[in-house]
C-alpha cells in the first residue's frame, strides 16, 4: 500500500472515529505536537460551559482547565506516553467548568503518525464526562463507610456528620441537618455545614404542627416540603433564625425506627427557594432511613445501658452501676484527698418472706425498701441493689457526716411496717460499714471490709450496724476455717447421728424417734447443731448432710421396726434449702426402696416458713404425701405461718417450739396461746408434739391442754443407737 493510500486510510479512520465519538456524546480534541495548537470540538467546549469562540486553540488553554491537584500527575503520564509511544493513554482527571466547579473526565489519547516515519505529529483523544459515575462511586464508598461506622459502634454525632457530608457532596449547595426527638423536644444531632449559631437556636425546640419543617415533620410523622422559608407559615416563628444565614428552602423527612415510631427528622436546606427533584426526593427518603438505623441503634444501646446499670425491679442502680460508681468515687477521693463510706445493707430473714409468702410479695417488699432507702439518702449518695435483698450505699463524707446517725436512719427506714398487703409486714436489716481510705484503698478490699462488717452485724443479733475493724478480718478467717473443717468432715462422713424418743403423753410409750446430727471435731470439740447446720446451709453442703442422715436413719428404723417396735416412726429434720431441691421426692422414694422402710414409718419435719401458699412448696408436700410419708411442722409458732395456711396442706403433726414450753409457767399469755394452738391444731386434724420437755409439771399441763406426744431430756437426751435400743426394749418411759 502506497504512502498516500495509508494516509488517506488513516484520515478516513480518524474521521469515522470522530463521528463515532460525537454519536456517543464524547468530546474530541487534537493536539499538534509541533505547533502546540489544540483543537477542541464544540462538544468539549459545551461540556465545560464555553461557547465555540471562547477558548483559544493552544496547549495552555487545555492545561489551564486541569484541576491544580491533578495537573502534575497528568503531565507526567503524558510525558511517559510520548516517550514510550506504544498503545494509548487513558487517565481520569478533574477539569474545571467555566463556573469553577470540577468535572470528572475519562481522557483517552492516541499518537498519530500519518507519514509512518516513526515521528508522531499529533495526539488525538476524547474526554468522557464521568462526573455522575464518580459521584455515585464516591457515594457508594461513603455509604459503605457509614455502615461500617454503625457496625463498629462509632459515636452517633460522627455518623450524623458523615451522612450529612455524603449527601451534600452528591448535591452541590445542599446543607443537611439531623435532629433527635426526645419526648417532644428536638435536640441537635448533626449538621456539619450549617452555621453553629443556627444549630444552637433550634436546639431544644418543642415540636408541633407549625414548628418549621423538622418540628412539623416529627409532630405529624409525615414529610414536610417548604419551598420558601420566608413565606411559609410553618416558619413564621423560626424564619428569623434561618434567613440571616441564607437558608431559603427546607425539606424534612421524619426519621422512624423499624416499628414506625418517630425518632427525629432529617432536613435538607438550600440557599434558594424550591422543591426537590426526583433525585433529591429519593435521597431525602434514603437519608432518613439511614439516619433511622443510627437513631434506633442509639436507643437500643441506651436501653442496654439502662438494663445493665439499672435494677429492673427497684429502679435503683444495678450491681454494675454500683461498681462503676465506686471506682469513680475512689479516683475522685484520691484526687481531692477526701473520704467516703460504703454501707452494705442486707434485709434480715428476707428469705422467709419469699419462701413463706411468695416471690410476688417479696418483690413488693424489695421495691418498698428501695423507695425508703432512696428517700433517706442524700443528693450525692449512690444507692444500688447488688442482688436479692442486698443493697449498697456510697456516702461521700462532707466533713459534717455523723456515720452512726446515717446508719440508724437506714435501719429505721427498713424497720417501719410495710402496709398495702394482706397482712402488715415488719422487717429489720443489718448494715456493715467500711470507710475509704482508712479501711481499704481499692474496690475489692473495700467491699470485702463492708461485707465482713455486715456478717458481724448478722452474728451480733441483726437489726444493727457494725463498723469494720481489722479484728473482724481475723474473725472472718476463723469462720472460713470453720467452714472448711465442716466441709471436710461432711465429705468424709465424720458427723454422727443420735436419736431422741417421742413419747405418748398418756401412756409413756415410745412411739417415735427423731434423728439428730452431731459434730464432734478433734480441734473444735462438740459444735452446737445451730452453728454447724447454719454453716452447712451457707456453704452449700446441707443437701449432702441431710441425705446422709435420711439414709442412715431409714436403715436404723428398719432394724428397730423388725426387732423392737413394728410401728415405730422415724423423724428427720429437712432444711428449707434442701426441701426446695427439685430431686428431693425422687431421693426419698429411692431411699425407701433401697432400705425397704414402709413410707408410714418415715416422718419429715419441715420448718414453719415452708408452710405457706407457695405452689412450689405445695407441690412437693403433695408428692411426699402421695408416697405415704408423714409430715410434721417443726418449731411451730415461731415463724411466719398462720393456721389458715394449714388447710391447704396434708401435714400430720405440729411440733410446738420449746420456747412456748419454757414460758408457759412464767407468762399466762404464753400458756393461753399454747392452749389455743393445741386446740386449733386438733380442729385442723393435726396431732400435737411438744418438744423440749424438762419437768413432770410441763407434762401435766400439756396433758390438760390435750397434747398427745412429748419429747425432751426428761425422758432421754439424744443418744447413740445402742442406748436407744435399750429404751425401746423397755417400750415405756416414766411420765413422772
Amino acid at each position: 500500500m502506497s504512502g498516500k493510500t495509508q494516509t488517506a486510510e488513516l484520515n478516513r479512520s480518524i474521521g469515522l472515529f470522530s463521528r463515532a465519538v460525537c454519536l456517543t456524546h464524547d468530546v474530541l480534541w487534537d493536539w499538534n505536537l509541533k505547533t502546540d495548537e489544540v483543537y477542541c470540538s464544540p462538544g468539549l467546549k459545551r461540556l465545560f460551559g464555553y461557547e465555540d469562540d471562547e477558548l483559544a486553540n493552544n496547549l495552555g488553554t487545555w492545561l489551564g482547565m486541569i484541576h491544580p491537584e491533578d495537573k502534575q500527575r497528568v503531565l507526567e503520564q503524558v510525558r511517559d506516553y510520548l516517550a514510550d509511544q506504544t498503545g494509548f493513554l487513558e487517565t481520569e482527571l478533574r477539569m474545571l467548568h467555566k463556573s469553577g466547579k470540577g468535572i470528572f473526565v475519562l481522557a483517552r489519547a492516541y499518537l498519530v503518525d500519518p507519514n509512518e516515519d516513526g515521528v508522531p505529529t499529533h495526539m488525538t483523544g476524547t474526554h468522557i464526562d464521568i462526573t455522575e459515575e464518580k459521584r455515585k462511586e464516591s457515594f457508594d464508598k461513603k455509604n459503605a463507610e457509614i455502615l461500617k461506622m454503625i457496625a463498629v459502634g462509632r459515636p452517633a454525632p460522627d455518623i450524623y456528620d458523615a451522612i450529612a457530608l455524603m449527601y451534600e457532596e452528591r448535591h452541590e449547595g445542599m446543607r443537611c441537618s439531623m435532629l433527635e426527638l426526645h419526648g417532644n423536644i428536638l435536640l441537635h444531632g448533626g449538621a456539619p455545614s450549617l452555621p453553629k449559631s443556627y444549630c444552637t437556636a433550634v436546639n431544644g425546640l418543642k415540636n408541633g404542627p407549625d414548628v418549621g419543617s423538622c418540628g412539623t415533620s416529627t409532630y405529624t410523622g409525615k414529610r414536610v416540603l417548604v419551598d420558601d422559608i420566608e413565606t411559609d407559615p410553618k416558619w413564621r416563628d423560626l424564619k428569623d433564625y434561618a434567613l440571616p444565614h441564607g437558608l431559603r428552602s427546607c425539606w424534612s423527612e421524619p426519621v422512624k425506627n423499624s416499628s414506625g415510631e418517630v425518632l427525629g427528622a432529617f432536613g435538607m436546606y438550600y440557599h434558594h427557594p424550591g422543591l426537590p427533584n426526583d433525585q433529591e426526593l429519593d435521597d431525602l427518603k434514603s437519608a432518613a432511613r439511614l439516619t433511622g438505623i443510627v437513631m434506633e441503634r442509639n436507643q437500643t444501646q441506651k436501653r442496654i445501658r439502662e438494663l445493665a446499670y439499672t435494677d429492673e425491679l427497684t429502679g435503683l442502680g444495678s450491681r454494675a452501676y454500683f461498681y462503676q460508681s465506686l471506682e469513680a468515687l475512689i479516683k475522685k477521693s484520691v484526687h481531692q484527698n477526701s473520704q467516703f463510706l460504703v454501707l452494705y445493707l442486707d434485709v434480715d430473714e428476707f428469705k422467709a418472706i419469699n419462701d413463706g409468702l411468695g416471690h410476688d410479695i417479696g418483690d413488693f417488699v424489695l421495691k418498698e425498701i428501695a423507695k425508703r432507702l432512696t428517700h433517706v439518702s442524700r443528693e450525692n449518695d449512690t444507692v444500688a441493689r447488688l442482688s436479692g435483698d442486698e443493697f449498697c450505699i456510697l456516702i461521700p463524707d462532707d466533713g459534717e457526716l455523723n456515720q452512726s446517725d446515717i446508719a440508724e436512719c437506714y435501719l429505721e427506714a427498713v424497720s417501719r411496717p410495710i402496709e398495702g398487703l394482706v397482712r402488715k409486714i415488719t422487717l429489720t436489716s443489718s448494715i456493715g460499714m467500711a470507710c475509704f481510705p482508712q479501711d481499704a484503698a481499692d474496690v475489692s478490699l473495700l467491699m470485702k471490709a463492708a461485707d465482713t462488717a455486715l456478717y458481724a452485724a448478722k452474728e451480733n443479733g441483726k437489726n444493727q450496724f457494725v463498723f469494720y475493724s481489722p479484728e473482724l478480718t481475723q474473725k472472718e478467717k476463723s469462720r472460713f476455717q470453720f467452714e472448711q473443717l465442716l466441709r471436710e468432715d461432711i465429705d468424709n462422713q465424720r458427723l454422727t447421728i443420735v436419736y431422741q424418743p417421742q413419747v405418748d403423753i398418756n401412756t409413756g410409750e415410745i412411739v417415735g424417734i427423731e434423728a439428730l446430727s452431731r459434730w464432734q471435731h478433734s480441734e473444735l470439740g462438740e459444735v452446737p447443731p445451730l452453728d454447724f447446720i447454719s454453716a452447712a446451709e451457707r456453704i452449700g453442703v446441707i443437701k449432702q448432710l441431710t441425705e446422709s442422715v435420711i439414709s442412715a436413719a431409714c436403715q436404723q428404723a428398719v432394724l428397730w421396726r423388725k426387732t423392737e417396735h413394728p410401728e415405730l416412726r422415724m423423724s428427720v429434720n429437712i432444711s428449707p434449702c434442701y426441701f426446695r431441691d427439685k430431686n428431693i421426692v425422687r431421693y426419698i422414694e429411692q431411699v425407701l426402696d433401697e432400705t425397704g422402710l414402709d413410707p408410714k414409718g418415715l416422718e419429715l419435719e419441715i420448718t414453719e416458713s415452708l408452710v405457706q401458699i407457695d405452689q412450689r412448696n405445695l407441690d412437693i408436700i403433695q408428692e411426699l404425701s402421695a408416697l405415704g410419708v408423714k409430715l410434721s411442722i417443726d418449731d411451730f409458732g415461731t415463724g411466719y405461718s398462720s393456721f389458715a395456711s394449714l388447710k391447704y396442706l396434708k401435714t400430720d403433726r405440729l411440733k410446738i417450739d420449746k420456747s412456748f414450753i419454757d414460758g408457759m409457767f412464767l407468762d399466762e399469755k404464753i400458756s393461753l396461746l399454747l392452749s389455743s394452738m393445741i386446740q386449733m391444731g386438733h380442729n385442723l386434724g393435726q396431732e400435737i408434739v411438744a418438744e423440749g420437755i424438762e419437768f413432770p409439771e410441763q407434762v401435766e399441763r400439756l396433758k390438760e391442754f390435750g397434747c398427745e406426744f412429748v419429747q425432751g431430756n426428761m425422758f432421754s437426751p439424744p443418744q447413740d443407737p445402742e442406748s436407744i435400743t435399750k429404751l425401746l426394749k423397755q417400750r415405756y418411759l416414766p411420765l413422772q
